[in-house]
């Protein structure tokens, strides 16, 4: 018979140290911000947190300390604690630009750092499909909602797509609506890498946020109904305030997606 696999510790989830159950609260806490789950703008009262994650007060405080070292409750006195800030979802499951998403939210406004021809990057050339040689359109403007910074994007268009939106409304309208607009038909569809990196200082100061801050960083090909690649974009969004969200359903095992590691399908690069 098979010895038993010995045992390195009890593992049980009620023995965890503090910190770990702290972690576990705010993260259920953080999403159910996010969600707009506790539409009075307070959170329960520490004694309901204390029943309903089975923990000590002690971890609850730990939790909503840490929740608050992110700047999305303060405590107050007379009043409880008070969500401050929640993080905006932006749904995976369509395509749709940030603009689309989060206009209810309040106005969407854009300072526009750069826009113009230039020769592109290899890589750039290489999944837009761009001839050696040829150009594309470059433009570069800082996202703002409600008037605080929310992203910086950089965007690669080819030209023939690109060109006719320069004398556009580039600092009011989204580019996703100025390019179906001219080309009369709607866009096809996407493919989007999302990673988190720390923030440059350049980058952090023109989002308005501390150096070394956590940004997503998000990379998206779009592509016109017949699968032409017409406009690259590399995102940097502040991850304080935004999360994303889509609904998978897990279906038959199948082949792996014949991308390769930048995301791209066949027929991108011709």
């Amino acid at each position: 018979m098979a010895a038993s696999p010995a045992r390195s510790g009890d593992h049980r989830p009620d023995r965890r140290r503090r910190a770990d159950q702290a972690r576990q609260v705010a993260e259920v806490l953080r999403r159910q911000i996010a969600s707009g789950a506790f539409p009075s703008g307070t959170l329960p009262d520490e004694r309901l947190l204390i029943t309903d994650f089975a923990v000590s007060r002690n971890t609850v405080r730990e939790a909503l300390g840490l929740l608050r070292d992110e700047g999305v409750v303060e405590r107050r006195q007379g009043v409880g604690t008070v969500i401050v800030r929640r993080p905006l979802e932006h749904t995976l499951q369509r395509l749709t630009g940030l603009a689309e998403t989060l206009e209810p939210h309040g106005p969407v406004t854009n300072r526009v750092r750069a826009a113009g021809p230039v020769r592109p990057p290899g890589e750039v050339a290489r999944r837009l499909g761009v001839p050696e040689g040829g150009q594309v359109v470059y433009i570069e403007r800082v996202r703002l909602l409600d008037g605080v910074p929310l992203s910086l994007d950089l965007t690669y268009l080819v030209a023939d797509i690109g060109e006719p939106l320069l004398g556009a409304d580039l600092a009011g309208r989204d580019l996703f609506g100025l390019i179906e607009e001219s080309t009369g038909g709607r866009l096809g569809s996407a493919s989007v890498t999302v990673h988190a990196v720390s923030g440059d200082a350049h980058t952090c100061g023109l989002l308005e946020v501390p150096a070394g801050s956590a940004l997503f960083a998000i990379e998206r090909l779009t592509r016109l109904p017949d699968g032409r690649p017409v406009d690259l974009e590399y995102l940097r969004v502040r991850g304080d305030r935004l999360a994303f969200h889509a609904e998978l359903v897990r279906g038959p095992a199948r082949p792996p997606d014949p991308e390769d590691a930048h995301g791209t399908r066949p027929g991108d690069d011709r």
